[in-house]
């Protein structure tokens, strides 16, 4: 959380992160996503590598499905969000 708040304070046009939410209780994840919205409405790019896929891909305009270093699904993060077999393998849904 410290890099991203270092990496905030120049007002940066692209800011990329990985797994911001990795070992933060739920309701600091809470805060890290709600906070990555604000940054998107305010205009500012992101490249979000998160293995939470409900989450980032509530966030996404476009979402990436990598498996073993491959793009095996691309789409807007609703589209995926709603994908069956996406629901199915990262999901945990039936």
């Amino acid at each position: 959380m410290l890099a991203m708040g270092r990496a905030l304070m120049s007002q940066p046009k692209l800011l990329m992160l990985d797994e911001p939410s990795m070992g933060l209780s739920p309701i600091m994840m809470q805060k890290i996503m709600a906070t990555i919205a604000e940054l998107k409405s305010q205009g500012t790019t992101i490249l979000l590598v998160e293995q939470n896929a409900q989450a980032a891909l509530s966030l996404a305009d476009q979402g990436h499905v990598m498996e073993i270093g491959n793009i095996v699904l691309s789409g807007t993060g609703q589209d995926l969000l709603h994908d069956e077999s996406v629901r199915k393998a990262y999901l945990g849904e039936d």
